[in-house]
Parts: structure tokens; C-alpha cells; sequence
């Protein structure tokens, strides 16, 4: 792998598709105070790397480009397809890179990498389709969104994996695939780790212990089974996740990193922002404003005694790290 800029960062979890189509323009200038994630802010933040999502919600509102409705495959398809054509769109720009081969993974915030993560695997209608997809670039599924899926339980529902849901989980692995837990219910996960081998990884979670009991953050066992398969938890900066009022600040980041240090150690951690992923900045920590500020987390961390190497695993090197088992990146390119 080639390193460019550094210190760059790696982001693990950026709805960037969504964000441009649903949210904001990606276009928006440093005077928009509600737009964290910008092709400007990203830039200026040295955001080298960003695993973008391809995003859908089941009966989510009729208007947002991310809905479909419960057990309608084809429009779940269809919504994930808008997404995944806005990349190709912004690839063929020259605003991105989408990391296919393993070559491609490459840090540059002047031209940032894309790693295609699906959060929710409904657009994928059948398990036989998820060669087609794989195909197009997703190298990281998430089975379900908070909701539920047809594949998986969501941390608002919970439930375990259905039965087709765990042909997909086989068809993944025999694609390389990697798994991101962090909308999983207790139940799927546990499914999840039990039937799956492959690359497991969070991409923006935080610690119930800290925040709060609830399915949508990582209780203490499960941070060990995440030890224990050698993952990557991505912190989530949206401020409710770091504190339970939201009035969150960098040190409430510190706090969550420090207890999931402890069951993970600091080698598992990275950074999984989730900016503007259906918030807006005001959400965020109030010195943590965009993303073009997140070097006041890394400055943070070294006050807290955080070392060189470990501050550069965390902005970078760890996920790079996790992203050497993810055996799809040794596909051949597919034609296009």
C-alpha cells in the first residue's frame, strides 16, 4: 500500500452518497453551519480515505432517497442503486477513487478513497446477486440498518438472522466480503460471529457502558468478541452516542476510547464519524464542528498520553491494518 500526504486519516463510516442527494450539497462552503462533511471540509481535514456508504432505510420517510418499504427487495435494489451510481458519477469526476483491487487503497485527501460499505443489505435481493455487488465494489456489508432487514435483526427491533439472511452471510464469505456489526441486534451479532469467519469490523459504534445501555452501542462482551476476531470498532462522533444529553465535547471521544482501550486495546481503534449521517453539525462535539477539525481529537488523545504510533494507528493504520484480511480486494478488477 501507498501512503500519500500524511497525516492523512481514514474515516470508516461517511454517508456520502446520501448526504449529497438527501441532506446537503457536498458543494456547500465553510459558512453553511449545519454541513460537517463537505468535499472542502474533507480536504481541508485530510481525509484520505473514507469507507462511503451505500445506505437504505426500511420505511424510512417516503422523500428520502435512502427509503423503501418494508419487504419491497426491488425498491430497496433500486435505492441502493441511486447511491452506488452517485459514486461511479463522482469516480468518473475525479472526486473520488472507489477501492476495488487492493492497489487501490491508497491515502490522498487531495483525490480521497472510497471503500464501498453497504449499510443495510436489503438492495441486495437475492444472495445469488451479492456477486454482482461485489462485483461493483462493495467490499463491506452491513446485514441491516436499526429497523431489521430481510437478512437480519436491527438494534431497534432485534432478532436474529433469518434464514436467508444466513445464506447471505455465507455467500458474503465466499466473496471476501467483510461484515460491519454496528447496526446488528444482539441476536445477529452473536449469529453473525458464530456462522461467519471472515473480517469482522464496527464502523461506528460506542461504548453502552459509557453512553448508556442500548442495542445500538457495544456492550462490554461484545467489545471482547470484537477482540477476540482481531476487529475494528470506529468511534461515532454524533454527540447523543458520546454523551447522553448530546451536549458532547472531545473529551467525551476520549472517554469512550479509553474503556474501549481496555477491552480492545488502542490497536482496534479508529475513527468511524458518521458525520452528517442523518444529523447536522450542531450535532457533533462543540469543538468538533466538521470534519476538517478532527486533528483536535488527535491532539486530544496525545494529552491523554496516547503515543505517536498509536495516534497514527488510529487516524489511519489501524483500519489499513484490517483492510489487508479483507480478501475480496484480491478479485480481478471486473470489466466495466
Amino acid at each position: 500500500m501507498r501512503v500519500m500526504n500524511p497525516p492523512s486519516w481514514i474515516d470508516g463510516h461517511v454517508d456520502l452518497a446520501w448526504i449529497d442527494l438527501g441532506l446537503h450539497p457536498l458543494t456547500a462552503g465553510p459558512d453553511d453551519p449545519e454541513a460537517a462533511v463537505t468535499w472542502g471540509s474533507l480536504a481541508e481535514g485530510r481525509v484520505g480515505m473514507m469507507f462511503g456508504t451505500i445506505f437504505t432505510e426500511m420505511d424510512g420517510p417516503r422523500e428520502d432517497p435512502a427509503a423503501y418499504p418494508a419487504g419491497d427487495a426491488q425498491a430497496a435494489h433500486d435505492a441502493g442503486r441511486r447511491q452506488l451510481d452517485w459514486y461511479l458519477q463522482a469516480e468518473s469526476e475525479g472526486r473520488i477513487r472507489i477501492a476495488r483491487e487492493r492497489a487501490d487503497l491508497v491515502l490522498d485527501a487531495a483525490r480521497p478513497t472510497v471503500v464501498l460499505l453497504m449499510e443495510c443489505a436489503d438492495p441486495i435481493r437475492t444472495p445469488e446477486e451479492a456477486a454482482w455487488w461485489t462485483a461493483q465494489g462493495v467490499r463491506i456489508v452491513g446485514l441491516s440498518w436499526g429497523r431489521g432487514s430481510r437478512y437480519s435483526g436491527g438494534n431497534s427491533g432485534g432478532g436474529g438472522l433469518t434464514g436467508v439472511g444466513g445464506s447471505l452471510v455465507e455467500a458474503l464469505d465466499e466473496l471476501g466480503v467483510a461484515h460491519d456489526c454496528s447496526h446488528l441486534s444482539r441476536e445477529s451479532f452473536d449469529d453473525l460471529l458464530r456462522i461467519s469467519d471472515g473480517p469482522v469490523c464496527a464502523t461506528h459504534s460506542n461504548a453502552a457502558a459509557v453512553v448508556g445501555e442500548n442495542p445500538r452501542h457495544l456492550s462490554d462482551l461484545q467489545y471482547r468478541a470484537l477482540a477476540e476476531r482481531d476487529a475494528i470498532v470506529g468511534l461515532n462522533l454524533f454527540g447523543r452516542f458520546l454523551h447522553a444529553d448530546g451536549d458532547a465535547t472531545v473529551k467525551d471521544c476520549v472517554r469512550h476510547l479509553t474503556h474501549a482501550a481496555g477491552l480492545l486495546g488502542r490497536n482496534r481503534l479508529a475513527l468511524g464519524s458518521d458525520a452528517d449521517g442523518g444529523f447536522t453539525a450542531t450535532d457533533l462535539p462543540e469543538d468538533l464542528r466538521s470534519v476538517r477539525d478532527l486533528d483536535r481529537l488527535d491532539a486530544a488523545l496525545r494529552e491523554t498520553g496516547w503515543s505517536d504510533s498509536e495516534r497514527l494507528g488510529f487516524r489511519s493504520a489501524n483500519w489499513m491494518r484490517w483492510l489487508e484480511t479483507v480478501a475480496a480486494f484480491d478479485r480481478t478488477r471486473p470489466a466495466r
